[in-house]
């Protein structure tokens, strides 16, 4: 089974809540071109193993924490040897882990005698992860609330992008930290980029940028690219997107990126 990355195109975080999260909207959209692959099999017992030795294989990996949320929810022990081949890079904003753990859900879900409804798995969902219960539905999503509150989108034009991530990750809870207070760069630019109808923005570019240089760096140097028509961090980073101009060349971008401002750097190229 594959387990799509997402993007945010839209990111805007509305106030801090009393339970600790804070109050988002956000425009949300799977990206199919770039997924994981997990493989679900009977067994004795439950095991889980990754193609990626940095990543935890207990219940600090969201995946593993699904299958022990449904079988306490269910009361049916989920016996199955699960592995998950990595190709979304973690850390990097992209959804990878909350993916899995909802690609996950409906795959075990779907094998029970008395699945759980829905509604039921949505809820479930939402107490893994609050990104989680987007990767339930098919299509792009507004999701709200702290994620959970999910409303069906329009898909969004098929425009030709690039994904840079560097060698680093960002921390969700340090991208959140003080975010409502963070005060911009001088000479990056924040406002929304309006686009084939998409109003391209990310409010958690001011406190992550003032933590990572680097990226904000990055992006203004994206900008300025004759390929690039413009750029924004999807999520909380350290993914930049670059959106192609209509004659943009995505090899071209990464060559130059490469050469001039990093070799490390991690790329893919697709369609949004």
């Amino acid at each position: 089974m594959l387990s799509p990355a997402k993007l945010n195109l839209s990111l805007r975080v509305l106030s801090k809540r009393p339970d600790g999260f804070h109050e988002i909207e956000t425009l949300m959209v799977k990206l199919p071109g770039l997924a994981d692959e997990i493989t679900i099999l009977p067994s004795d017992q439950f095991s889980f193993t990754c193609s990626d030795p940095s990543l935890p294989t207990d219940s600090r990996n969201l995946a593993v924490k699904a299958v022990e949320a449904l079988a306490e929810k269910t009361g049916h022990p989920q016996h199955y040897q699960i592995h998950l081949e990595k190709r979304i890079p973690h850390g990097a904003g992209l959804g990878g882990g909350s993916s899995n753990a909802a690609t996950v859900l409906l795959a075990l879900n779907s094998q029970l005698a008395n699945p759980l409804s829905p509604q039921e798995l949505h809820e479930l969902a939402a107490t893994i992860g609050s990104d989680v219960p987007f990767f339930l539905y098919a299509g792009a999503a507004w999701c709200r609330g702290r994620g959970e509150i999910i409303e069906a989108a329009p898909a969004p034009p098929a425009l030709p992008i690039v994904l840079f991530k560097p060698g680093f990750s960002v921390s969700t809870a340090d991208a959140y930290h003080n975010c409502l207070e963070a005060e911009p760069l001088p000479g990056i630019r924040y406002d929304p980029y309006t686009y084939e109808g998409l109003e391209l923005v990310n409010d958690l570019e001011k406190p992550v940028f003032t933590k990572h240089r680097y990226l904000a760096e990055f992006k203004d140097w994206l900008q300025n690219r004759r390929d690039t028509k413009t750029a924004l961090m999807t999520g909380s980073g350290s993914t930049m997107i670059a959106i192609l101009r209509p004659k943009g060349r995505a090899d071209n971008l990464i060559y130059t990126a490469h050469k001039y401002f990093d070799a490390n750097l991690w790329t893919w190229s697709g369609t949004l």
